[in-house]
């Protein structure tokens, strides 16, 4: 664990709000810290970037969420129904429109509005799929993220390690977050996605609720898979 650099997003996001607030007063131009989400339809991804923008907001953030899952249906209502519940701004246009495009739109909100953080929802669809990828691809162009954070069940098995494999070659990314883990008694995933990806794992989801996001911690994996250290 301690071979892969690690880093805490709260504390990134937060740093980068104090430097905004003090380059607004000299006449710099406003960035909002971008966040793209990545992996597999689901995985577990739309609500976890609730949970995200939910913690932000806790910690006086305000976040936007762009609705880049133009493909799957159903995709828009349900970050739309989530965006509304913690009273986060949702930008959107409809199915079939570029995925890009919405990400670039929910940037220039966030830089007219003075907004800290973009959290890019995207599609999943299957690991393999070309034109998926492509599209991610097109999405970090525009989107130029701060960081692309992978979302992946903790019981995809050796799907995971498929998933994982082709969104880092074909993407990048800077760190992953392991949802369902409160169902998964050996934690054999978290040691796949870090060895996979060499990325740090900064969040575990363990329920649907929007607090049911907590830092990762090594120590606490280590007790969970070997209880008698």
């Amino acid at each position: 664990f301690s071979s892969v650099n690690s880093f805490d997003l709260l504390e990134e996001i937060k740093k980068r709000r104090i430097e905004n607030i003090e380059g607004f007063k000299k006449g710099e131009a406003w960035k909002p810290y971008v966040v793209l989400f990545l992996g597999p339809n689901g995985a577990g991804k739309t609500v976890t970037i609730a949970k995200i923008a939910y913690l932000l907001k806790k910690n006086g953030l305000i976040p936007v969420i762009a609705a880049s899952d133009t493909f799957r249906a159903g995709a828009i209502e349900q970050i739309e129904i989530h965006a509304k519940k913690i009273g986060v701004t949702l930008i959107k246009r409809e199915y079939g429109s570029d995925p890009a495009s919405v990400a670039y739109d929910a940037i220039n909100h966030a830089i007219a509005r003075k907004k800290d953080v973009v959290l890019i929802d995207t599609a999943g669809r299957l690991g393999t799929n070309i034109d998926l990828m492509e599209e991610m691809r097109k999405i970090a162009r525009v989107s130029k993220p701060d960081k692309k954070i992978f979302v992946i069940d903790a019981l995809a098995g050796n799907d995971l390690v498929i998933q994982a494999k082709q969104f880092k070659e074909n993407v990048g990314i800077d760190g992953n977050i392991l949802t369902k883990v409160d169902a998964d008694v050996k934690g054999g995933a978290a040691l796949s996605l870090i060895y996979i990806t060499k990325a740090p794992i900064i969040y575990i989801g363990v329920g649907q609720k929007y607090d049911d996001l907590q830092k990762f911690e090594p120590k606490w994996f280590i007790k969970k898979i070997l209880p008698e250290v």
